[in-house]
Parts: C-alpha cells; sequence; structure tokens
C-alpha cells in the first residue's frame, strides 16, 4: 500500500528527527570551530599560530597538514552522522565516508608528529600520542570491517573514530574550564603566561580529558542497554 508506506516514512522521519537533535548543534558548533580556527593557517604564515612554532623544521608543516585535512575529516564527519543522509542517500554517505578516512588517515599522521614536539612537556606529549594511534587505528579498523562487510563492527569503529576526531573541538571546551580549576586568576590577569606550572598543568588535563570523556561517551553510546534501545526500534 503506496500510501501506508509513505506514511510509515513520514512518522519514520519525524522519528529520527526527535530522536537525534543534536546534528543540528553538531553541526553548528564545528563550522564555528573551523570558521574561528581554520583562517590563522591559510596563509601559511607560522607567526599567525596559535600555538608556537619553534620546534624544529617537521613542526609546521605537520601541524598545518593536520589542520588542513583535520577540517576535511570534521566536515565529512558530520555528514557520516547525519541518520538523514545515510538513510535516503547512501551513495553521498559512501562517498563522504572515503573523504573522511583519507582525511582522517593523513590528520592523524601529522597529529601524530606534531605530538612529539609537547608544549607542556612529556604527559601532554603521551595523551596526544595516544590520541593520534588511536585514531588511525580505530578509522583503519572500520575502513577493513566495511570492506568485509561487517557493518555492525563498521559502524562501531567509526563511532569511536569520529569520537576521537572531534576532541580537537572539546578541547576548545575543556581547556578553559580546566584553566578556570587550575588556575582561575589566569582568566583575569593577562599577566599569567602559559609557562605557568598551573597554565600547564590544565593543559595536561585538558590533552587527556578531551579524547578520553569522548571515547567514554562514545563506549556509552554503542552499549546503551538493550532495554532501551529495543524501545527505541519500535518507534521506527
Amino acid at each position: 500500500m503506496p500510501g501506508a508506506e509513505r506514511q510509515g516514512a513520514g512518522r519514520q522521519e519525524a522519528v529520527r528527527w526527535w530522536r537525534r537533535p543534536w546534528i543540528a548543534p553538531l553541526a553548528v558548533i564545528t563550522g564555528v570551530f573551523l570558521v574561528t580556527a581554520l583562517p590563522r593557517y591559510v596563509g601559511l604564515d607560522p607567526t599567525q599560530s596559535l600555538v608556537p612554532t619553534d620546534r624544529g623544521p617537521a613542526f609546521y608543516p605537520a601541524l598545518v597538514t593536520h589542520i588542513f585535512a583535520g577540517s576535511v575529516m570534521l566536515t565529512a564527519g558530520v555528514l557520516q552522522l547525519w541518520p538523514w543522509l545515510r538513510a535516503h542517500h547512501p551513495r553521498v554517505h559512501r562517498w563522504s565516508g572515503r573523504v573522511y578516512v583519507v582525511s582522517a588517515l593523513v590528520s592523524g599522521t601529522g597529529a601524530l608528529v606534531t605530538a612529539q614536539f609537547p608544549s607542556a612537556g612529556v604527559a601532554q606529549q603521551v595523551a596526544n600520542t595516544l590520541l593520534a594511534v588511536l585514531l588511525l587505528t580505530f578509522t583503519l579498523l572500520g575502513y577493513r570491517a566495511v570492506r568485509q562487510r561487517r557493518f555492525a563492527d563498521h559502524r562501531e569503529w567509526m563511532v569511536r573514530s569520529t569520537a576521537l576526531a572531534f576532541s580537537i573541538v572539546a578541547n576548545r571546551f575543556w581547556a578553559p574550564v580546566l584553566i578556570a580549576i587550575y588556575v582561575p586568576e589566569a582568566l583575569t590577569d593577562p599577566s599569567v603566561g602559559f609557562g605557568a606550572p598551573e597554565i600547564e598543568g590544565a593543559a595536561i588535563a585538558s590533552a587527556w580529558v578531551s579524547w578520553i570523556a569522548n571515547l567514554l561517551f562514545a563506549e556509552w553510546w554503542l552499549h546503551r542497554k538493550p532495554g532501551r534501545r529495543a524501545r527505541v526500534q519500535r518507534t521506527r
């Protein structure tokens, strides 16, 4: 019955919208992040960088590679997480997925290089190195799974990969929060510079929290209680 099918499809789309109201805010947050962060690097001028670039000849090229590829990765990641696009335009979903994989591998490799030049010591280096390694690993596992047509495994690995990819966005939230906790006077006193031990402590904590919190949320999302997931399925 075509009419019933259209009506059912309409109900499904309505449920999808209300059950997933986060896609529009995520797209807006990602757009704001890219608009505010990316222009500093478009001109390839090291003096415009948000982080010091006097860390050896490999640092700045790896940094801009990480940032440019990461911008593509985040954009493709939003498209990958959009349920309506996946359901109604699977071909676009597949192509944006390929773009995501390539850009994540390039950005992750750049991040792996820049992680070896930390501004806040070994603890920050370990945090960023582990983040880059996990991003590369999860992305490759997700790609292998879809090539083997293990779609459930593919979804889980790519959710984890995307959670790590958006840790840079989360870092913009956690950094000021942790600075406010570690050294609240830095928010009002310009004389408190990055070299202060408390500021470095906040930077280290943010380097860890920004991706661990995202990954824990992804795991919770993937392994929600079966009863809740079943109720969601029955409403579709």
